[in-house]
């Protein structure tokens, strides 16, 4: 077997982004004063915190009037109960909740914990308390947009994936996962292939954007560490794309719930 490389790089020099910003815009320019360049074939991946941010997904805590429910069940595990109403307010249904800890189906399908709001990295001039960011109400239609973006202003073919950090059912810490896919498959379905000895593939599907979308998690970091961007190169896409709904295992295949 040959040798095989992915190298990754930061996107570096990208400021704070704000309501009405244009993602795309900022990524390309931050790109052109450090002297690189996007390629075909290149992978680009994007906290999603920045989409958030650009959209205005805030919320503050002092204009959240909490529910009756969200009350009831804000005492039951101990969180402020504006917090609960806006998880409520972005989930399908509560899937597990005990103190300190509420896990629910997202909107947008995918099973997390605060239906992924979040303050970290979120407070300007002192709201530290009273700013929460929301995720983006269309991470695959974002993803899209910003490709054709730069199809348009830069000439190049890229995949974009949008990335967030979560827990997993089963192990400790926060891993990335793609929330948002344009351009590659979110899955690639190996079953029918063989492995090293000839035996057929049964069972393997592989979620190849939460791998990218982690690899990229790695150079991002989760602290103060501003690298919102990650440019992944070397990586062959090949099959049909899908977006990251293909990554949304059905509910009744959940063994978790």
């Amino acid at each position: 077997m040959s040798t095989r490389r992915l190298t990754l790089s930061t996107i570096d020099g990208v400021p704070l982004v704000r309501p009405g910003d244009d993602v795309t815009a900022i990524l390309l320019d931050a790109l052109k004063v450090s002297g690189d360049a996007l390629a075909d074939g290149d992978i680009l991946v994007v906290a999603q915190k920045i989409f958030s941010k650009a959209q205005d997904r805030y919320a503050k805590l002092s204009d959240v009037v909490p529910s009756p429910r969200a009350q009831k069940l804000g005492l039951e595990i101990d969180k402020d109960p504006r917090i609960v109403e806006l998880i409520l307010s972005e989930a399908n249904e509560i899937v597990r909740y005990r103190p300190g800890v509420l896990i629910v189906e997202h909107k947008l399908g995918f099973v997390m914990a605060n239906a992924g709001i979040d303050a970290s990295n979120v407070a300007e001039d002192g709201d530290e308390d009273d700013r929460v960011l929301l995720l983006p109400i269309n991470p695959d239609g974002d993803c899209a947009r910003m490709r054709a973006e730069i199809r348009e202003r830069a000439g190049v073919d890229v995949a974009v994936i949008m990335n967030d950090s979560v827990g997993r059912a089963w192990r400790s810490g926060t891993v990335g996962i793609a929330i948002g896919v344009a351009g590659l498959p979110a899955i690639l379905d190996l079953r029918g292939e063989h492995d090293m000895f000839g035996r057929p593939l049964k069972t393997s599907i592989v979620g190849i954007a939460d791998e990218i979308a982690a690899a990229a998690s790695v150079l991002q970091g989760q602290a103060d560490e501003g690298a919102p961007a990650v440019v992944i190169r070397g990586y062959a896409v090949e099959g049909e794309p899908t977006t990251a709904q293909a990554l949304v295992r059905d509910k009744s295949e959940d063994l978790f719930r």
